[in-house]
C-alpha cells in the first residue's frame, strides 16, 4: 500500500470503531483474514510453535500474540503496546434530564478531553450493552447509533460577549448535557431513551441489565492539504498506534520472521491504567506467562525470556504548530511527516532510556525511516503513556514513540499521511527483525 491507501484503511479502521469495545470488533476482523484464533483466560491452552492467537479481556482489551518457532528463552518477546480509548463522554446511568420541554442526556467527562470542541457537532452514541439471556446468562453486545442523536450547541455571543477573548469553558456538571429530543407528553422521559436502546438492541426493557456509552462525532475521517498531506479524525490517540500495529504485524515479513510477536492493547489509558484490563493491570503479565508456560518454558526460563525482551510502547507525539511557538521546547519541535518520534523525559514520564532509544534509532536506519526525538517543555506538566507502567510490571527494556499530530484531545485530531506509513515500516522493521 501507498501512504494515502495506509491512511485511508486507517480512516476506515476508526470510524469503523467509535468506542473502545468497537476497536476490538474491528480489530477482530483483520485477525480473521490471517486465521487468528481466539483464546480463553479460563480454558486451558494448548498452543502449537508459529500459531497465532489473540485474547480479550472484557470487551475492550486485546493481546494479540504469534508463538514464535524460535526458542523463546533466549530471543524473548517482541512487544507493541498502545491503547484502544480515547478522552471523550460517557453517559451517565441514568441521564435524562427533563426540562423545558426539551429532554438531555447527562454526561460524565471521561480522561481529558478538550471540552470545546464537542460543541456544535454532530454527535451520537456507541459502546456495549449486557444483558440476560433466554438461559439467564449475562452476555454483552455491541450497539451504535448511526445517524446524529445528540448536540451540545453554543451559546450565541450575544450572550458571551468575551468567548473570543476567554475561550469557551463549560461546567462539567451543569454545561455538558447534551440535547437529545423534545418531550413527548404521553410518555416518561426516561421511556423515550430506554425505548430507543430497546428498538436498537432487539431487546425487552427486562433484559437489558446494564450498558455503557461512548459519545462519539459521526462526521467520517477525511485528507486535507495539498496532496493529501494530511488526515483528520476522532480518536487518532491512539487509534492510529493500534493500526499501525496490527498492519505491521499482519506482514509477511512479521508472521514469517519465527519471532515471539506480541500486540498488547489496552483499554482504560486515559484514565490511568489501573483497571484489572488496563497497562497497570495483570493483563499482560498474565498472558506473557502462560505463552511461556505452554510453550514448555520453566519459571527460570521465563525470566531469561523476559530480560531478552524489548516493547515499544506506540502513542502519538505533539507536533509543532507554528502560531503556539511558546508551547514547545524550542530545540524539539517535531514537525509533521517527518517521521515517527521517540519520546524521552528524565522523570520517566515516558519509559525511554538512551539504549532503548537507540534500538529504536538502528531500526528507523534499518528500515530507512526517518525520526524525530521530543522532550516536554520544562514549565509545562508532560504527560505520560502505557511505556512506564508496562515496563516496571515486567522489567522489560522499552522505548516510547509516536507519531506527531495536532489538537491531541480534541474530538477531530490531525496528522499527517506519511508519517502514518513511516510507523508501519519500522514496527514491521521491528516485528521481523533477528
Amino acid at each position: 500500500m501507498n501512504p494515502q491507501q495506509n491512511t485511508q484503511d486507517l480512516l476506515d479502521f476508526i470510524d469503523a470503531s467509535p468506542s473502545p469495545w468497537h476497536v476490538i470488533s474491528s480489530l477482530e476482523q483483520y485477525l480473521a483474514t490471517f486465521s487468528f484464533q481466539r483464546l480463553q483466560e479460563n480454558q486451558a491452552w494448548s498452543l502449537n510453535s508459529g500459531g497465532r492467537y489473540y485474547v480479550v479481556r472484557d470487551d475492550s482489551s486485546i493481546i494479540i500474540f504469534v508463538a514464535g518457532q524460535k526458542d523463546l528463552t533466549e530471543n524473548g518477546f517482541k512487544i507493541l503496546g498502545a491503547h484502544t480509548d480515547s478522552p471523550g463522554l460517557r453517559l451517565k446511568p441514568n441521564p435524562v434530564i427533563n426540562s423545558d420541554k426539551l429532554l438531555r442526556l447527562a454526561v460524565e467527562v471521561y480522561g481529558g478531553p478538550i471540552l470545546a470542541t464537542f460543541s456544535d457537532r454532530d454527535l451520537s452514541l456507541a459502546g456495549r450493552i449486557a444483558y440476560q439471556t433466554e438461559n439467564g446468562e449475562i452476555a454483552s453486545r455491541l450497539l451504535r447509533f448511526e445517524q446524529p442523536l445528540l448536540r451540545l450547541p453554543n451559546l450565541a455571543i450575544h450572550m458571551n460577549r468575551t468567548v473570543n477573548e476567554d475561550g469557551l469553558k463549560l461546567n462539567k456538571q451543569t454545561e455538558l448535557p447534551l440535547l437529545f429530543a423534545t418531550t413527548v407528553e404521553q410518555q416518561l422521559a426516561a421511556d423515550q431513551f430506554s425505548n430507543l436502546i430497546q428498538q436498537a438492541s432487539g431487546l425487552a426493557a427486562e433484559q437489558i441489565l446494564g450498558w455503557e456509552f461512548n459519545v462519539y462525532d459521526t462526521q467520517k475521517g477525511v485528507f486535507w492539504g495539498e496532496n493529501q498531506a494530511f488526515y483528520a479524525d476522532s480518536q487518532l490517540d491512539n487509534l492510529a498506534s493500534c493500526h499501525a500495529g496490527i498492519k505491521a504485524l499482519l506482514t509477511a515479513a512479521a508472521l514469517d520472521s519465527g519471532n515471539t510477536l506480541v500486540c498488547a492493547f489496552f483499554d482504560h489509558e486515559e484514565i490511568g491504567s489501573e483497571s484489572c484490563k488496563g497497562a497497570a493491570g495483570s493483563f499482560l503479565p498474565d498472558i506473557l506467562a502462560r505463552i511461556g508456560f505452554s510453550l514448555s518454558v520453566d519459571t527460570q526460563g521465563y525470566q531469561r525470556a523476559l530480560a531478552n525482551s524489548m516493547m515499544i510502547s506506540a502513542d502519538m507525539a505533539h507536533a509543532y504548530q507554528p502560531n503556539f511557538p511558546n508551547a514547545y521546547e524550542p530545540e524539539h519541535k517535531i514537525i509533521v511527516n517527518q517521521g515517527p518520534v521517540i519520546k524521552i523525559n528524565a522523570n520517566h514520564r515516558y519509559a525511554s532510556s538512551c539504549l532503548s532509544e537507540a534500538r529504536f534509532v538502528q531500526l528507523c536506519q534499518q528500515a530507512e525511516v526517518p525520526f524525530q526525538k521530543y522532550a516536554h517543555r520544562g514549565d509545562l506538566p508532560c504527560g505520560s503513556t502505557i511505556g512506564p507502567i508496562a515496563s516496571a510490571k515486567l522489567g522489560i527494556p522499552t522505548v516510547d514513540v509516536g507519531n506527531p499530530m495536532w489538537a491531541m484531545h480534541s474530538v477531530r485530531e490531525s496528522a499527517g499521511t506519511l508519517d502514518h506509513a513511516y510507523m508501519i515500516t519500522v514496527l514491521t522493521q521491528f516485528f521481523s527483525s533477528p
